[in-house]
């Protein structure tokens, strides 16, 4: 059974800052860098890990959607070794500096009809579908730019916690967090747990997917990427009502005390191989 998207789609916001994010999350905003990184550092060695698991390695030529600051585009080729790494994104500034051999920045839009990038062993997307206003679409492109045996990875944001966990502070925030990214950029985690069927629509086989919570510890990357989200998009979540400024304020302070206790939105990847084999 295919997922529904169309109504969603439908409340999205027009514009390309809306469904690229980039009204909340502007690249060139003073420290947009390193909330991406620390993003990154919380997931960067989970994902590192299913990609060498699903093969990646010497002589693979990958595709990464959303590069943002190049983290993953980096490990593959620093440590998985593939050959090549053509690494994608609106704005490809954070991608210039230490730039390993192999790295090929592309700043292209990944809904645009020319985008034809060639065919590729690897096409990785990390919490891009999410901002994008038709999951199920964008998954069947990013198919299609597979080899003949080749994989598709991708990876968004999973809540399955907030809306049944206690009121608190840190929980409302993540409520109005999500709520206000929806009204403002077009933000969707909801139809993410039904990521695998959209590979399956897509024609790739051997689909699966697993999930990945990082504990909320106070100091950690995780639980700074989160303060630092909320500040990009405090206005975002006051403007729901579920918070006030004070709110934001002490879900912040909440996540840096030693003795909180939590769970962070977790990350859902999901994997699927085109039919064929590799060359």
């Amino acid at each position: 059974m295919a997922v529904e998207t169309s109504s969603a789609d439908r409340e999205r916001p027009p514009s390309d800052e809306g469904r690229y994010g980039e009204r909340v999350f502007r690249p060139g905003d003073g420290g947009e860098a390193d909330r991406i990184d620390h993003g990154a550092r919380a997931y960067d060695a989970f994902t590192l890990d299913r990609l060498r698991q699903l093969g990646a390695g010497p002589g693979w030529r990958c595709l990464d959607v959303g590069a943002g600051t190049g983290s993953v585009a980096r490990m593959l080729l620093r440590e998985a070794g593939v050959a090549e790494v053509v690494a994608v994104d609106r704005d490809t500034r954070f991608l210039a500096q230490d730039r390993p051999e192999g790295l090929t920045p592309l700043e292209a839009d990944v809904l645009a009809d020319g985008f034809a990038p060639g065919r590729f062993d690897l096409v990785h997307a990390r919490f891009v579908l999410m901002h994008l206003p038709d999951p199920a679409r964008m998954t069947a492109r990013l198919a299609a730019l597979l080899a003949p045996g080749g994989v598709l990875v991708v990876s968004d944001a999973v809540d399955l916690t907030t809306g049944v966990a206690p009121d608190g502070p840190v929980t409302n925030a993540v409520r109005a967090m999500w709520q206000g990214l929806r009204d403002t950029i077009g933000t969707d985690v909801s139809w993410v747990p039904g990521c695998p069927q959209l590979l399956a629509d897509a024609g790739l086989e051997s689909v699966a997917a697993e999930i990945h919570v990082p504990p909320l510890v106070a100091g950690s990357p995780i639980s700074r990427f989160w303060a630092q989200t909320w500040e990009r998009s405090r206005d975002a979540m006051v403007a729901t009502g579920l918070v006030d400024d004070a709110g934001v304020d002490e879900a912040v302070r909440g996540l840096a005390a030693p003795d909180f206790a939590g769970l962070s939105p977790g990350m859902l990847t999901a994997w699927g191989r085109a039919p064929g084999h590799r060359g």
